[in-house]
């Protein structure tokens, strides 16, 4: 089983943290707790109002948020409660000792156009993934899982998944009038039941590339320069590309070419914009940032 990984998040309030893993705590639930005699459904909870600045402790989703009391600062235990909620999320404890009755979650989808024709984005009102996951084929997907029962419909042929969104590309059997409010309606109902996207299959830290599952670069194990690459990406593409539907990932820059390659993933895969997007846009905007070190972007489908 995979392992948590616990990474602190600021918010704007001064006196919360959330503690976010790379995996979801809860499903369709979130708790809070106000004191120690409050948190008995959570062992975890009881074991961090042992700290005396935890004022209230909330769990939600793939978090834990703390409140604390001023008389310390963040800076100066963040990473030992960060650390100490690590241990406790890879341990044998359950995080809740009570069955929750599960509740049928008010759920809205709506659907939304994306630049490439090919492709709708379908976004929900709830938090669907942690992390970013692609479906190229059924064979991608877990049994019992709303990404495996989507591909029942015969004009499915890949789903892209991140943050609250669907992006479904279909097979040209069918039109996205004739198709959307259906797909939308189950999507929906079945969120409400309590399906869960899955996971893809092929490993991760994977992508899929012209058919072949590849191995993507570790940031730390980066030259400075696509470093410097995939921190313009990650603040200044992705935000963008997201909101139609796509991702942008960074596969490997070349110092003797100053050329950049990028895997396009949901909308930006196959999209007839992409090129032009990347020519206009992400290739100008490297080159300004970074001159000299960018000549060139290559974009892949994925």
């Amino acid at each position: 089983m995979e392992k948590h990984v616990v990474q602190v998040v600021p918010t704007t309030n001064e006196a919360i943290i959330k503690f976010e893993s790379n995996q979801f705590l809860v499903k369709n639930e979130s708790y809070e707790f106000k004191n120690i005699d409050e948190a008995k459904p959570s062992p975890l909870a009881q074991q961090l109002f042992y700290l005396p600045f935890v004022k209230t402790v909330y769990i939600t989703q793939n978090f834990v948020a703390i409140e604390r009391y001023d008389i310390i600062a963040w800076e100066d235990v963040q990473d030992e409660v960060r650390e100490q909620i690590e241990n406790y999320l890879n341990g044998d404890t359950p995080l809740l000792t009570i069955e929750t009755q599960q509740k049928k979650v008010p759920v809205t989808v709506y659907a939304e156009a994306t630049p490439n024709p090919a492709v709708m984005k379908f976004v929900a009102n709830k938090k669907l993934v942690v992390n970013s996951t692609e479906f190229k084929t059924i064979a991608d997907t877990e049994e019992n899982t709303l990404a495996r029962s989507l591909y029942n419909f015969p004009f499915v042929k890949e789903i892209y998944a991140d943050e609250n969104y669907l992006s479904i590309h279909k097979h040209d059997i069918a039109t996205w009038e004739e198709v959307t409010i259906e797909i939308r309606s189950f999507i929906r109902e079945e969120l409400e039941k309590g399906a869960v996207i899955g996971t893809s299959k092929h490993e991760s830290g994977t992508v899929k590339k012209d058919g072949e599952t590849i191995e993507l670069p570790k940031f730390d194990n980066l030259d400075d320069v696509s470093k410097k690459i995939v921190e313009i990406l990650d603040e200044y593409v992705k935000p963008a590309v997201a909101s139609d539907g796509g991702n942008i990932v960074f596969e490997n820059y070349n110092e003797e070419s100053k050329e950049v390659s990028v895997i396009l993933q949901g909308a930006c895969s196959g999209c007839p914009s992409s090129t032009m997007t990347l020519r206009n846009g992400i290739e100008t905007m490297l080159r300004d940032m970074l001159p000299g070190k960018v000549e060139r972007v290559m974009a892949i489908n994925g």
